[in-house]
Formats: C-alpha cells, sequence, structure tokens
C-alpha cells in the first residue's frame, strides 16, 4: 500500500470516521504497515483508561460490558470495546459471540466493537490488543472496554493492558475461595457477582470479603465487592461508581504512572519478541542441513551454537 493512501485513511480516521477506524484496525491485525500506522496514532492517544472485564465462561461477562456500555451512553460518552473470543483450531476464525449479544448497540455509531480471536495466542488477549484500543482512543472512543475470552490462568496478561480489571464471577459455581483458587482473582480491582438474583450470591460476597481481609493492605487498594443483576437491571450504576473510585485512586496515588512505566517496557519487549521469533525462523531455515550433523538431543548446545552465529557475540557463551 502507498503511503499517500495511508495518509489519506489516516487523516479519515482523526477526523473520527468510522469506516477509516475499521479499515486501521483490520491493516494492524494483518500486520500492514503496522508501524507507520501506530506511529501516527500514538501521538494522539494513550490518556484514556482501559477497563478491563474477565472472568470464567459463562459469567455474564458480555452481557455486563453492554449493560456498562447503556449507561456510558446514557450520559452521552462514546464507547470502544474490543472482545476477545476464542479461535476455532480448525480454520483460525472466532464465533463473534460478543458482537451477537450486544446487538443492541449494533447500530449505534458512537460504539464501536471490535470482536478478535486469540489465533492461538495465550494470554486471553492477542498480540494486536493494545494496538487496537489506541486506534480507538485515536478515534475518538474515550471509553474504552476490553473483554478477554475467560479461560482461567492465563488471564493474567490483562494486566498488561487494563488499568481498571473488574473480575466477573456468579453464584452456583463453588463458593469464593474455589473461585479464588482459579488464578484470576489476584489481579481484580473491583469484583463483581453477577446474577445475584440467584442461591448464593451472598455467601461468595461474603467469602471474597474474607479473603480480602486476610489479604489486603491498609494502605493500598481494596477490591470492593458489586452485586448485580443485568436482567433485574441491578447494581450496575454501583459497579460505574467503583470503577471511576479505582480510576482517582490510580491518579491520586501516583499509581497509573507506574502503571504505564511498565506498559511501555512490556509493549517494547513484545516488539522484540516479534523480531526475535521472526529471526530465529530466518536462521532456522538456513541451518537444517547443518543441524543434520549434530546431536538432536542437546537442544541447549544448538541454541547457544544458533544464538552465537546470528549475533556474532562471544559474551552470550556462557558455557
Amino acid at each position: 500500500m502507498n503511503k499517500e493512501s495511508l495518509d489519506y485513511w489516516i487523516a479519515r480516521f482523526f477526523e473520527q470516521d468510522r469506516r477509516a477506524t475499521a479499515k486501521l484496525i483490520s491493516w494492524v491485525e494483518d500486520d500492514v504497515e503496522r508501524a507507520y500506522i501506530m506511529r501516527a496514532v500514538l501521538k494522539q492517544s494513550g490518556q484514556q483508561m482501559v477497563i478491563g472485564i474477565t472472568g470464567p465462561p459463562g459469567a455474564g461477562k458480555s452481557s455486563l460490558v453492554e449493560a456498562l456500555t447503556k449507561l456510558y451512553r446514557a450520559k452521552d460518552e462514546r464507547v470502544g470495546i474490543v472482545a476477545v473470543d476464542p479461535s476455532s483450531p480448525y480454520t483460525g476464525g472466532a464465533i463473534l459471540g460478543d458482537r451477537i449479544r450486544m446487538q443492541a448497540h449494533g447500530t449505534d455509531r458512537n460504539v464501536f466493537i471490535r470482536s478478535m480471536g486469540t489465533r492461538g495466542h495465550l494470554g486471553g488477549v492477542t498480540r494486536s490488543t493494545s494496538d487496537i484500543l489506541r486506534i480507538l482512543e485515536g478515534g475518538g472512543y474515550g471509553r474504552l472496554l476490553l473483554e478477554t475470552v475467560g479461560v482461567g490462568q492465563s488471564e493474567l496478561e490483562i494486566m498488561q493492558m487494563a488499568d481498571t480489571v473488574v473480575v466477573v464471577l456468579n453464584p452456583g459455581t463453588g463458593d469464593g475461595i474455589q473461585a479464588i483458587k482459579a488464578g484470576i482473582m489476584e489481579i481484580a480491582d473491583v469484583f463483581v457477582i453477577n446474577k445475584s438474583d440467584l442461591p448464593g450470591a451472598e455467601r461468595m460476597k461474603n467469602d471474597i470479603e474474607m479473603m480480602l481481609n486476610l489479604t489486603c493492605d491498609a494502605r493500598t487498594w481494596r477490591p470492593p465487592v458489586v452485586l448485580t443483576s443485568v436482567i433485574n437491571e441491578n447494581g450496575v450504576e454501583t459497579l460505574y461508581e467503583k470503577i471511576e473510585a479505582h480510576r482517582t485512586y490510580l491518579l491520586k496515588s501516583g499509581q497509573r504512572d507506574e502503571q504505564r512505566k511498565e506498559r511501555l517496557r512490556l509493549e517494547v519487549w513484545r516488539q522484540w519478541e516479534g523480531k526475535i521469533s521472526a529471526a530465529f525462523e530466518t536462521v532456522w531455515e538456513t541451518a537444517k542441513e547443518k543441524l543434520e550433523n549434530l546431536d538432536q538431543k542437546d537442544t541447549y548446545g544448538i541454541a547457544q551454537m544458533l544464538w552465537e552465529e546470528h549475533f556474532k557475540e562471544d559474551k552470550w557463551d556462557e558455557r
């Protein structure tokens, strides 16, 4: 793609053209002029906070995202949503179930929903997610929501992208302590017990509060536990208030600045990771014949030899 055409779409994007936003997202996902696009976008983004919504499958994350979106729109805020779905192991495509569930906002020009497949990438998020969130921000969407696939311990990667992490649970799936053992509880800034009209909601809330009593430092943020019921339209306003309270806490405590420093390091590492992966494939392809004459069991020795040959530096030799 020539730069003149690309600059045309980038200019339309900054005019909050919805079609241009969709095009830039698609090109970034397909790795078409990604660096050129993102350098333009990042100059005018990075100020808005990201709200991460995560939790086990079936907890009602998508319904909660839809309820929050409805509330934000009532306050005349533009909403950008990135919903990560699991990819098919056969076709690589995603079911895009979140877009189906959020049809109420499908025709709202001030809500942009992007469903993505994990494409086999662990962590509940794709490599492009951070860039897409920044594109949505640059396109004028002030509320950024990231819903992850909800697959347990690999959800930890959401911490690298979200400023406020909302962990959604629901009663009837075991007690609160069992849920805590799932491995995603440590990342929560706000706990939500959704479907709170079902039996066991108060007990789960009490279990989580008990665990917080044991683990929370009085000098730091204590995650609130909010009961919600999307069907009965209960608790969503309270959740909104707790998210705003956490936002205020991050700004006043200076933790937002610390988060961003760490996020910068991680995003630079992702760029390195991609370059290193590409370099390895090149090195491996050219080393095939040589490897036939080596001890195939000595993977450490092979790795060291290829590293030294590629980078030409003896200082990496630890033997």
